[in-house]
């Protein structure tokens, strides 16, 4: 007798099995946290992987005025917080009641004034009247109607410090807007309820809202970005419109704009597309401070200037060479040509300071090394007749005197071989034993950059044998054959100063756009560890606008710059940031620091190479960067692709 087989049991597809999962859960179910702690009444504490603070708040005062979209403006983009707004209509006849209602106060309110001769009142009373009354017809006509809105919003932080100071700081930013915020003291579990997506508000804090006003609270804003006029930057991911990008426009508070990114998210190849359009397009002169060697191609392309500086090139960079600018005075408006000598001073011996430091950053090096340093700096100057005066930088022609057009020849600057023997000549005179010690570590230590004893780190001894040629479109001054500890920081230090007399003096704040130059530092965490380069780049960036000139900072690790304190300033000075793709391990700084969602975070996280998040001023946009066929040809950093290139 054969028994009969049992059916074989069919193995269940993974759309089934999620579907058994979820069979019998709410969606309360789903996303719901493994605890809430609501025994405190001004925050809750939220228990899941880690540990979360949060504390909402409702609107408790609205402006008299709504405008749109800087109403809740602030709060949408503040960083983790959600907000919810419940939107209830009210009936045609229930708002003709409550308006003839506030009409009749109105009107009882302006007659009392009128009796007691307060004028003031009485006006401010009528006012309000007749703007009750034309809304009262608007919606008698069916033109206009009344909202009631519930505003709830909860704030979210990974401590309670943290937690306090964002809630003080929200409340700072929304009083901008003349809207009131108070926390939910007392009710905070019922607020955080009304904010979930149940659809429930338990607050009830209602505001009445007309049509125009209630439009005001959607935060419904296109995320467009850039400016009338520009170079295209590259594609707004999230409408497709491309983004034209002015580094000058007037709309920008500072020129200046700063690039972070983790190695080979494509930080160069956008710095190198922006160079390169903004030449040929808008005519903008650009100077790139190269330490990996990356933008010589571009120069060639554009017909440019390369100049290598290394301990084998016949370049020479003097420290010491200054320069005339073109000031305006600020009660007369008339222009005057100055000689900051005294700053200048500074400059070199910030420079000397961080050559005498080396790249094991001696503490030997102090105050007494310094004021060293600096006389000397100054008698050099001054023993050439270098003073305050414009006319002391060039020499006295007796033909110029008697009325020759000869031109006027500047004077041979001081090097630092120079002032190198003059630090020997006063070793030798001083007697006081403070200073001899200083002395003695100057001589030593300085000695490795005269060329006098073939130092091997001389390639700024001597007078400048290249001068920067005006109208360029683009000047790259490669270092990258030197020394990557210590010898490219220096060079981009001494770099920096030179460049500043030689290219950004030269433009004065009221030249025509054709004049607007910029100032491109690839590499710029080298330069931290420096405490005198990192203050030379923050007067860069601070003053570089009143030149009319756009700083360009472009790094790998954000979280360099936001930890050491003295290098924020050029953060604070950069009004466009570009953040490409970013390692994890940088995020939460980014998140604090510019108030980044949650969304945008993981953006960050996960995008692509070339795409990013570009926020200029206020604005914020997720953007693609595009180079076309002939720009990959020189913007194309990748070995692997150029050695493809190579081969086919």
């Amino acid at each position: 007798m054969k028994k009969n087989k049992q059916p074989e049991e069919r193995k269940k597809s993974p759309e089934e099995n999620e579907d058994n999962f979820l069979q019998g859960q709410t969606i309360k179910d789903l996303i719901a946290p493994s605890g809430v702690d609501v025994s405190n009444i001004d925050h809750l504490e939220i228990i899941s992987h880690t540990k979360r603070y949060a504390r909402s708040f409702f609107v408790s005062t609205l402006p008299r005025m709504c405008t749109f979209p800087e109403l809740f403006r602030d709060m949408y983009l503040f960083g983790d917080v959600n907000t919810s707004i419940y939107i209830t209509p009210v009936k045609e006849e229930r708002s003709q009641n409550e308006l003839n209602r506030v009409i009749n106060e109105l009107e009882t309110e302006r007659i009392v004034a009128m009796d007691k001769g307060n004028i003031n009142r009485e006006s401010t009373i009528s006012q309000k009247r007749f703007e009750a009354e034309q809304l009262r017809d608007e919606i008698a006509a069916g033109f206009n109607k009344l909202y009631e809105a519930s505003i709830v919003s909860t704030l979210f932080a990974y401590n309670l410090a943290d937690l306090d100071r964002f809630s003080k700081m929200l409340a700072t930013e929304m009083s901008k807007t003349l809207v009131g915020i108070k926390t939910a003291w007392g009710i905070q579990e019922e607020a955080f309820q009304s904010n979930l997506p149940l659809m429930e508000d338990q607050v009830q804090k209602v505001h009445t809202f007309d049509r125009n006003s209630m439009g005001t609270v959607f935060p419904f804003t296109t995320s467009e970005i850039g400016h009338p006029s520009g170079v295209p930057l590259g594609f707004n991911k999230q409408t497709g419109t491309p983004i034209l990008f002015d580094n000058f426009h007037s709309s920008l508070t500072n020129y200046n704009m700063v690039i972070f990114a983790k190695s080979g998210a494509g930080k160069s190849v956008t710095m190198k597309t922006l160079v390169s359009r903004s030449s040929v397009l808008m005519g903008i002169e650009s100077l790139a401070l190269d330490a990996e060697g990356e933008y010589t191609v571009v120069a060639e392309s554009l017909g440019g200037i390369n100049v290598v500086i290394s301990p084998t090139s016949k370049t020479v960079i003097n420290i010491f060479d200054i320069e005339t600018e073109t000031v305006k005075d600020e009660i007369t408006g008339k222009e005057r040509t100055i000689l900051g000598i005294e700053n200048k001073v500074e400059d070199v011996t910030q420079g000397l300071l961080t050559m005498a430091r080396g790249s094991t950053r001696s503490a030997e090096v102090n105050e007494l090394t310094k004021q060293i340093i600096a006389e000397s700096v100054a008698e050099e100057y001054a023993a050439l007749g270098i003073t305050s005066n414009p006319n002391s930088l060039y020499q006295k022609n007796e033909d110029a005197v008697r009325g020759s057009l000869l031109t006027k020849r500047k004077k041979n600057m001081p090097t630092i071989g120079s002032w190198y023997r003059r630090i020997q000549a006063k070793a030798q005179e001083n007697e006081n034993p403070d200073y001899q010690y200083h002395y003695s570590y100057l001589l030593k230590v300085m000695k490795q950059y005269i060329r006098e004893y073939d130092g091997q780190m001389a390639y700024f001894d001597g007078q400048s044998t290249f001068d920067l040629l005006d109208g360029a479109p683009f000047i790259n001054l490669d270092i990258s054959q030197l020394e990557e500890r210590f010898a490219r920081p220096l060079a981009q230090q001494i770099l920096l100063s030179w460049i500043w007399e030689k290219f950004v003096k030269k433009n004065s704040e009221d030249k025509s756009k054709a004049s607007r130059k910029r100032v491109l530092v690839d590499e710029a965490w080298m330069l931290l560890p420096y405490p005198e380069a990192v203050d030379f780049l923050n007067k860069m960036a601070r003053r570089a606008r009143k030149r009319n000139v756009s700083l360009a900072i472009i790094s790998q690790r954000f979280q360099d710059f936001y930890e050491k304190q003295e290098a924020q300033a050029v953060l604070t000075s950069s009004d466009t940031k570009l953040f490409l793709a970013q390692d994890k391990s940088e995020i939460a700084y980014l998140k604090e620091v510019f108030k980044l969602s949650e969304g945008e975070a993981n953006f960050l996280v996960t995008c692509q190479r070339g795409e990013g998040l570009l926020k200029v001023g206020a604005d914020t946009a997720i953007l693609k960067i595009v180079p076309t066929k002939k720009e990959f040809e020189f913007v194309e950093t990748n070995l692997n692709q150029l050695a493809k290139k190579r081969m086919n």
